[in-house]
């Protein structure tokens, strides 16, 4: 499992290999949610049962991001990359074979666990491997990748469920994260600043740094507003009427857009500075959330949908590259932490908005969502502002 040695790397956009594996990742991740209806039946268990499938797996993916980003910054962003591919194809091979729903949600929690340290220590090692300049332009080609594995997820998950079979849905990605660590064998390991160092460094390193605590608490912020709230989009389709394959087919807009404007922000990142870039991202959170809660209907929601990509995309691209600078010493550290509060603050979220989803109040949790992404983004504009005047300095 030991990387190609190098002493130093450098590039100007993610590798092929990494950005198929964060792919293969993201599909794996959001493939799930459009198949719970056909493992409950498969299996014989109610739907809100079927769901732990899902909520573990996802639970389990936010939670072991801290352990990851320490394991990476202490032996290396390849070597943890390929270690993680090999246990999420083992555990995604087991999950098309479990008989029962204790078994499957036991081997989608591992499944999880796995495929999280993949997308993070990515991000990671194109921070080790582009320099600054370029660094976003690098983090916006990643989250293209991803917003692609999103997009077919959404579609492709559940129609190969349906076609075929669930377990079939769960075997294709495995294969892939299989063929993934096989194609990074060759991946040089980059150099990064300073001596190794044990886990209690790499944690007081980060922990100790103020913006980085910023960084997380917009991070834990966004995922709030965005992570948590998003899903609610389609079930608020259906609740006025949609059916749902076709309220599902909506929300792939968001993919689109996320897709789309990527390539927007790899052209403008070296040309606008930062705080402006999260500007215009959160102007469109700001928007379409705005739009969700004045009507629902299919065409407003794929128009929120298309705005929240391209929010996503120029908000989160901005955020992420803040993120891979705070403390380059720890730097798998600091995005894994990143990527916990983020998935954090979307169960928070999620959690705290069921109770208004449940009574049908939509218009309220988008409006709560469009109101509190003004704020974040007015902060997170400031700031990275400010700490771009402190750097110069």
């Amino acid at each position: 499992m030991d990387a190609a040695p190098a002493p130093a790397v450098s590039l100007s956009a993610p590798p092929l290999g990494v950005s198929a594996a964060s792919f293969v990742s993201s599909f794996d991740r959001f493939a799930v949610s459009p198949m719970l209806v056909v493992i409950a039946t498969d299996l014989g268990v109610p739907l809100s049962a079927s769901v732990t499938a899902a909520s573990g797996y996802y639970l389990a993916y936010g939670l072991t991001q801290p352990l990851w980003g320490v394991l990476s910054d202490r032996f290396g962003r390849v070597r943890v990359m390929r270690g993680a591919l090999v246990g999420a194809a083992v555990a995604g091979l087991v999950s098309a074979l479990m008989p029962a729903l204790w078994a499957l949600v036991a081997a989608r929690v591992v499944t999880g666990a796995c495929f999280g340290a993949v997308i993070p220590t990515g991000l990671t090692y194109v921070g080790d491997t582009v320099r600054p300049a370029l660094r976003q332009r690098a983090l916006t080609d990643l989250m293209s990748a991803t917003a692609l594995g999103t997009a077919l997820a959404t579609g492709l998950g559940g129609a190969l469920a349906g076609l075929v079979s669930w377990r079939a849905a769960f075997t294709v990605p495995a294969a892939c994260a299989l063929a993934c660590a096989l194609a990074l064998r060759s991946l040089p390991e980059p150099a990064r600043d300073g001596a190794p160092a044990g886990v209690r460094r790499f944690l007081g390193m980060v922990l100790g740094q103020r913006w980085a605590l910023l960084v997380f608490a917009l991070a834990f912020t966004e995922g709030a507003i965005m992570l948590g709230v998003m899903p609610f989009l389609a079930p608020a389709l259906e609740h006025s009427g949609v059916a749902a394959a076709l309220a599902g087919l909506g929300i792939t807009a968001y993919g689109i857009g996320l897709w789309a404007q990527a390539k927007l922000v790899k052209r403008l990142s070296g040309r606008w500075p930062a705080p402006l870039l999260m500007t215009v991202g959160g102007a469109q959170l700001v928007a379409g959330f705005a739009l969700a809660a004045a009507t629902v209907n299919l065409v407003t929601v794929a128009v929120t949908a298309l705005l929240l990509g391209g929010g996503w995309s120029f908000l989160h691209s901005s955020l992420q590259t803040w993120a891979t600078s705070v403390v380059p010493q720890a730097r798998g550290t600091t995005i894994a932490f990143f990527a916990a509060a983020l998935f954090v603050g979307s169960a928070v979220s999620s959690w705290a908005a069921g109770p208004l989803a449940e009574a049908g109040r939509y218009p309220l949790l988008f409006g709560l969502a469009a109101v509190a992404a003004a704020p974040l983004t007015a902060v997170a504009a400031l700031t990275r502002r400010r700490y771009g005047g402190v750097r110069a300095g």
